[in-house]
């Protein structure tokens, strides 16, 4: 199908601006800055929905205050990007206002994605945002921000934002034309539809020295997008009105396409957002009962149990060789499945005391991966 084809469905768009865009000679650009908005009012304009990620707080900080980042320890980053994220605001505000249109900043951790209800209130605000006009521009909150809460890097936060905003397209614009399948070629892959271990190898290498993101993490991203079933591409934010250009199906950069079958949001927010606490191992039955008849889980099934996790924590569940084949919210404690596994349901009241559940992962509850 030709890219035009793909795209008519998408209305809401996740716009990720690296750090390199928007800066000259380690500071702030409003000349490209300005350029790039330019691009993304034209697609507000056309009625897309735009969402913008944007790095460049800590350049900005930096820059501001004559500070060279390559030098800096990791608190005084997080000082340059305190100092440089009301700068990087006022130059977007200033340049969407002369298209008629106000920003409102959004600062995330991965802390906000991982917790089911600070999740949610994050979409209920970017879909306000929205519905009054104004553009969402989204950072990470790296001023406050320590490794174990960190997307470490915008690539990763702009996949999760996608995720969020349930985002039919991601645009990854970069200083690069697209995803180059070895050094040297002349241009760039115009589709991948499927990431494995030779491309994940092709795409190893650092960012630019003003940014935290190489091709490593734009493959990152791109296969959180596929497997939600949406859209990414990579394309150069130096090419001139390239937004326009990409949405009209011209052939830019690097189109990734999911499958068919879009993942719901809660089951994006289970496979990507929560980590698993342990595994439960399951029998031949209650494998072909979970991938052929989507069914949900049932103690019967299950012939291990590994970790140790309360209800309400996610579990990989494993088939009888070891291979994961979900992941999914578990009803039960570790301790509660070491006593009831195996059991029918009927047998499971003589076994627990109080309140017991039918499913120890109810369907809606858990996403089924493709397994060779």
């Amino acid at each position: 199908m030709p890219r035009k084809g793909m795209l008519r469905g998408v209305k809401r768009i996740v716009v990720k601006i690296g750090t390199s865009l928007i800066t000259e000679e380690a500071k702030i650009s409003r000349r490209r800055i300005e350029r790039l908005v330019g691009d993304i009012a034209e697609l507000i304009e056309q009625k897309y929905q735009v969402v913008v990620v944007s790095s460049g707080a800590i350049s900005a900080g930096s820059g501001a205050l004559g500070k060279k980042r390559e030098h800096l320890s990791i608190p005084e980053k997080q000082a340059m990007a305190a100092v440089g994220q009301s700068i990087l605001m006022d130059e977007y505000r200033k340049c969407f206002r002369k298209h008629g249109r106000e920003v409102g900043q959004i600062l995330l951790t991965e802390d906000d994605v991982k917790h089911r209800r600070r999740f949610l209130n994050a979409r209920h605000t970017f879909n306000a945002l929205i519905e009054m006009g104004v553009v969402p521009i989204v950072n990470e909150n790296d001023s406050v921000a320590i490794k174990e809460i960190r997307f470490g890097d915008n690539d990763t936060l702009s996949a999760h934002v996608a995720n969020i905003v349930e985002a039919g397209l991601l645009v990854i614009l970069s200083d690069v034309d697209g995803f180059y399948s070895e050094l040297g070629d002349e241009l760039p892959i115009e589709e991948v539809r499927s990431i494995d271990e030779d491309l994940r190898r092709r795409a190893g290498g650092a960012g630019s020295p003003h940014g935290t993101g190489g091709m490593a993490t734009k493959i990152g991203a791109a296969e959180i997008i596929m497997k939600s079933g949406e859209l990414m591409m990579i394309a150069n934010g130096r090419t001139p009105g390239v937004l326009p250009a990409l949405m009209r199906g011209e052939k830019l950069g690097t189109l990734f396409k999911g499958g068919k079958n879009h993942m719901q949001s809660r089951k994006r927010w289970i496979a990507f957002n929560m980590k698993s606490s342990g595994e439960i191992t399951i029998d031949e039955g209650a494998v072909r009962a979970l991938v052929e008849s989507k069914k949900s889980l049932l103690a019967s099934g299950i012939i291990g149990v590994s970790g140790k996790f309360n209800p309400g924590d996610a579990v990989d569940v494993m088939n009888p060789n070891g291979a994961t084949i979900g992941k999914g919210i578990s009803n039960y404690s570790a301790a509660e499945l070491d006593m009831i596994k195996g059991k029918r349901t009927r047998e499971i009241r003589g076994i627990l005391s109080g309140t017991y559940y039918e499913e120890v992962i109810n369907r809606d509850d858990m996403i089924i991966h493709d397994v060779p």
